[in-house]
């Protein structure tokens, strides 16, 4: 059975981190991702790879059904790692360490949701809908909208969320933002490693269904400077020693030891989050460590 083989990668090359997609014809369908071949890509067009050693190799680790490609159900998208040719994991393979991680760590059965907030831009890169030369209404009347004026680009954020559902990622809600133009979804709760793997399938899938509207899609947590609020992406966990009863305990300990070592987390967190994270527009201080109950503002 012919069945279009679509991977994907992260990879970073002159313009930051980012996608690349290219595709692959298999003879049959597999039946779990070690069916699937390894195979590679120039990694010097790409940023990953010198010219003179430009092999970069890849790794399924996941794959998906095709949203894109539904005819016959055979086709998928396969989430893959980047691999050097001396067995070592590529510079920008940062799932690798993390996977690793997740399994030294397994027996606390880590719980994951994340909410992904984005803004999505029109062709020349100012936000969707707004107007052409100045600025929509103040913040206000924007998060969770409906309505003309409202909410911009409801029909990317619905096809979207479709082709989430198709490739059988937990996407579980999606919102308009406070910011216009800006909206938020999101996925799990999944466990270890799959989240991240799901999350990247998603990002995927929102920047290819924005391409066929001609939109494009941001994640900096600052797009727009002044009184306009940031994208970030907030990251519900759990283990479980959280989830028995009394698990407040645990929480608290955790929180104690993520207190000690926030300069060395925020230095991985992403770049750009020092001019979202003020101390307004519902955030924390970016250089300050803070922690409580419902409290939207804490870091």
């Amino acid at each position: 059975m012919l069945g279009g083989f679509q991977r994907v990668v992260d990879m970073t090359n002159g313009w930051g981190l980012t996608f690349a997609a290219s595709r692959l014809t298999l003879k049959e369908s597999p039946t779990s991702v070690k069916d699937l071949p390894e195979w590679n890509f120039d990694g010097s067009s790409t940023g990953q790879a010198p010219g003179d050693n430009s092999d970069v190799y890849l790794r399924p680790v996941a794959y998906y059904p095709d949203p894109f490609r539904t005819e016959g159900g055979a086709n998928i998208l396969v989430m893959c790692e980047t691999w050097m040719s001396d067995g070592k994991p590529n510079a920008y393979n940062f799932r690798h360490d993390a996977a690793v991680l997740m399994d030294k760590n397994a027996k606390h059965e880590f719980w994951f949701g994340l909410e992904q907030e984005y803004t999505l831009l029109d062709a020349t890169g100012w936000p969707y809908g707004w107007p052409r030369n100045g600025f929509p209404a103040p913040q206000g009347p924007y998060y969770c909208g409906n309505g003309t004026g409202k909410v911009f680009g409801r029909d990317i954020v619905e096809a979207h969320y479709k082709a989430c559902m198709y490739a059988g990622i937990n996407i579980s809600g999606t919102n308009a933002e406070v910011m216009p133009g800006q909206w938020e979804y999101q996925v799990g709760p999944c466990t270890g490693i799959e989240l991240g793997d799901q999350l990247w399938m998603s990002r995927f899938l929102l920047h290819r269904v924005a391409e066929e509207f001609g939109a494009k899609v941001t994640f900096s947590p600052k797009p727009i400077p002044g009184d306009w609020n940031g994208a970030g992406l907030h990251t519900n966990v759990s283990t479980t020693e959280m989830r028995a009863d009394g698990g407040i305990k645990a929480i608290e300990a955790a929180m104690e030891k993520l207190s000690k070592r926030h300069a060395e987390h925020m230095k991985v967190y992403g770049e750009g989050n020092e001019a979202r994270m003020t101390g307004r527009h519902e955030t924390a201080s970016y250089d300050k460590f803070s922690w409580g109950v419902a409290n939207r503002g804490a870091s």
